[in-house]
């Protein structure tokens, strides 16, 4: 969710610094075409995670297992591979444009929706219970799931993940309960996750738990604002001390259903001071890692503040917060944060997306990760195939000719007024316009397809 929040939005790739604007937007237009999802890392196996099994059914705290018998780790096959438990086109380390495929992508792994989807739906009940699940949500449980997750993320080749505090630990009745469970699992994933693996991002849950149904920056009630700065707080907190590059908000409560009962303006302000608060809180403590706002329109509220990139950017511009923040962009499910110039970084795409209801099997999980890289990672060469072709740059280049003129840098410079331009008008007497020439910049760029 980012473009400097000036922008890092869009659905865009990224190149690096010896590639121009253009280049690089065209690099990001082109990956974000579909996605799926993606994650994993842990030790060796020592058995499989059965709860029928001898291993870990006694919910020990140190209970280990090999929770994805018979997946070997994903390796790159190349295109005419036929297994669907390896990849075509996502080659880690092979280089595109100078740089290795998984510094373009960083890819990250949903924990919620990889670890805690469950196929529910608004018409149907849970389809999904994988082998380790015990039906709880006991501290335990929570820790069975972190190995789980650093396994998966091993297996896949991937070194980054991303999660919502209540996902990985369980609620506690109070608040300072909620803390020390979120401890209690934050210091298994720091021991888990080693010296390669680190979170792209982490955020609070802020809309599941009943005290959010009005919002938490947003909510007319002041101790759920309250509430909300203390989980907050924690969060960023964890983040931090898991090295995560990112801290997310996400909005989908901070809005309103009817602006009958609503005093927008107010809720508005509340909401400014909210992430005011949070940038001090990261100051304070150190944490360097960029903060982002998610956009999205009536997911679940029927209008919420942050409703698309150009009204959040609106929103921390009025503020002075559109330093502080930047975007996270989701597009067709996968995340795209920070885009810049030399790469995704901090951001990456994290494949925020849920296993579909009808797909039950373990194995589903890492098809439908490998499917989404490797659609990434296609993208990702076919870009490079346009950049290095040239084609559909040139075509930009020729349409804007005009203005590589005297006259147009002065109006690119803002030194043409209107007398200038007046008088331009007349001595040029009627423009003559050339074509757009869309037909031909689609067929040079499905070219590269």
């Amino acid at each position: 969710m980012v473009s400097h929040i000036n922008k890092s939005p869009t659905t865009s790739l990224v190149l690096n610094e010896m590639m121009n604007m253009k280049a690089e937007k065209l690099l990001l237009l082109i990956i974000c075409f579909n996605v799926i999802f993606s994650t994993v890392i842990c030790e060796p196996p020592t058995c499989p995670a059965d709860l029928d099994g001898d291993c870990g059914v006694d919910n020990s705290d140190e209970w280990k297992g090999e929770f994805f018998p018979g997946i070997p780790k994903i390796k790159y096959e190349g295109p005419t591979s036929k297994n669907p438990l390896a990849y075509k086109w996502y080659n880690a380390n092979e280089e595109i444009l100078g740089k290795k495929m998984k510094d373009w992508m960083r890819f990250s792994v949903a924990f919620w929706h990889t670890f805690r989807g469950t196929g529910g739906d608004p018409f149907g009940a849970a389809t999904k219970m994988w082998p380790w699940e015990d039906g709880t949500n006991s501290l335990a449980m929570a820790k069975r799931r972190m190995r789980a997750n650093f396994e998966f993320l091993e297996k896949l080749g991937v070194d980054r993940w991303c999660f919502h505090d209540r996902d990985i630990a369980p609620d506690g009745k109070t608040l300072e309960e909620s803390n020390a469970n979120l401890d209690e699992i934050v210091a298994l994933a720091k021991e888990l996750q080693g010296t390669k693996i680190r979170p792209l991002w982490g955020t609070a849950q802020l809309f599941l738990h009943p005290r959010y149904m009005h919002g938490g920056a947003t909510s007319p009630e002041i101790g759920v604002y309250a509430y909300a700065a203390a989980q907050v707080k924690k969060a960023i907190e964890v983040t931090h001390y898991l090295g995560g590059e990112n801290y997310v908000f996400w909005g989908g409560r901070e809005g309103y259903q009817t602006l009958l009962n609503t005093n927008m303006e107010r809720e508005l302000d509340h909401m400014a001071r909210f992430f005011e608060a949070a940038v001090a809180y990261k100051k304070k403590i150190g944490f360097t890692g960029t903060l982002l706002i998610e956009p999205k329109p009536q997911e679940p509220t029927k209008h919420q503040y942050d409703w698309d990139a150009a009204t959040a950017a609106n929103f921390l511009r009025k503020y002075g917060l559109i330093d502080e923040f930047k975007l996270n962009i989701e597009c067709n499910h996968a995340t795209l944060s920070g885009h810049r110039c030399g790469g995704l970084s901090p951001g990456g795409f994290n494949f925020d997306a849920k296993l579909r209801r009808e797909s039950t099997d373990v194995e589903d999980l890492f098809i439908a990760h490998i499917a989404g890289m490797d659609t990434l990672a296609r993208g990702l060469r076919n870009a490079a195939k346009l950049i290095e072709d040239g084609s559909l740059d040139e075509l930009v280049r020729k349409r804007y000719q005009s203005f590589d003129s005297e006259l147009g840098a002065q109006i690119e410079a803002g030194k043409a007024d209107f007398d200038l331009l007046e008088k331009k008008a007349i001595e040029w007497g009627e423009p003559k316009v050339p074509s757009g020439k869309q037909e031909l910049a689609e067929m040079i760029f499905q070219s590269a397809m």
